[in-house]
């Protein structure tokens, strides 16, 4: 135990650089004072580890000191080629990259663990896009990427979906998120300094990348603003509420078709079922021309009851399906 946390000690030490005790207490969920004895016994093991006391001091690694242990377990060694993303990579100019960097941790791995890595690079595998869809066209991916990397300003023509659709923007691109095999940028528009927004890559018909750097907002976390922008997306999206009766089928495939959200509202608000098991419950829903395809889906096992454009949207389909099979 001790030597696993002495190794993470060093490992952090030389990743980070200056941490004081109290920052690598927190890190290693260990006590200030079990931090000043290891530091103890880095110091005696021969690690070039020194402190400085104050309140800008720390411990530190002498300039230049490198360690090539690498301390990994089997399980640590697996999931490092569970990361690996071909397609992706490749799609922003780092296939080269990848593959190289997984040849020297394999040249690096003792021979037990370069097996059992290889084994499980064979037997799984990760594909990213949805099904039944072609993936987006995304000429201006790597230039983008590297605008990231580099914190250079872009100034692109992006196509929206609201009047007008084509607007110029200059932005100071933070981030890029892949999710269900389709790219988006976070970025902040620099007329409008503080307001961070999602722009999907597919959407930029032109693209420049600017001379004038930016300086990067520190406490900005691109995994806590995704996850919090993907949740506010997906209930802004279901902008209305339709009274609907479902049968068990159709209640049983709602997870399926529409996801949790709406799974979980049809749930907390069906009524008793009928002598049939159909429920009368309220379903979150887009827009009524949207919500009108999604519930054909579910054929005959939903009956549209509220609101009445709604219904009348699904009637009139009822209608055309009933003319074109029964004659």
């Amino acid at each position: 135990m001790r030597a696993s946390r002495l190794l993470s000690t060093l490992l952090l030490l030389q990743t980070r650089g200056r941490m004081s005790a109290s920052e690598l207490a927190a890190e290693l969920e260990v006590s200030v004072r079990t931090v000043y004895r290891d530091m103890e016994a880095l110091s005696a093991a021969g690690v070039p580890v020194y402190g400085d006391a104050g309140r800008s001091g720390g411990y530190q690694l002498l300039d230049g000191y490198r360690t090539r242990l690498t301390g990994l377990t089997v399980d640590e060694a697996e999931s490092l080629f569970l990361t690996g993303m071909p397609g992706p990579a490749a799609e922003l100019g780092l296939g080269g990259v990848l593959a190289a960097a997984e040849l020297k941790l394999l040249a690096s791995l003792p021979a037990e663990l370069r097996t059992r890595a290889e084994a499980l690079r064979e037997r799984f595998h990760l594909d990213a896009p949805g099904w039944f869809r072609p993936a987006d066209r995304t000429p201006w991916l790597g230039a983008i990427a590297g605008a990231v990397w580099d914190g250079r300003r872009i100034a692109v023509r992006y196509r929206r979906w609201r009047e007008p659709q084509e607007v110029d923007r200059e932005l100071e691109p933070l981030g890029l998120v892949l999710k269900s095999g389709l790219w988006y940028l976070v970025a902040q528009a620099v007329d409008r300094p503080g307001q961070v927004r999602t722009y999907r890559v597919a959407q930029v018909l032109e693209l420049v990348v600017l001379p004038e750097r930016f300086e990067r907002p520190e406490t900005f976390d691109l995994a806590r603003y995704w996850a919090e922008w993907a949740r506010r997306y997906e209930r802004d999206m279901l902008v209305g509420t339709a009274v609907v009766r479902l049968s068990p089928k159709a209640v049983s495939r709602l997870a399926h078709l529409y996801g949790d959200v709406v799974a979980e509202a049809v749930v907390r608000t069906a009524g008793p079922p009928d002598e049939r098991g159909w429920v009368r419950a309220e379903m979150p829903v887009e827009q009524a021309a949207v919500a009108h395809d999604d519930l054909l889906k579910l054929g005959a096992e939903v009956e549209v009851l509220a609101p009445q454009e709604l219904r009348a949207l699904v009637t009139e389909s009822v209608r055309a399906l009933a003319a074109t099979y029964l004659g």
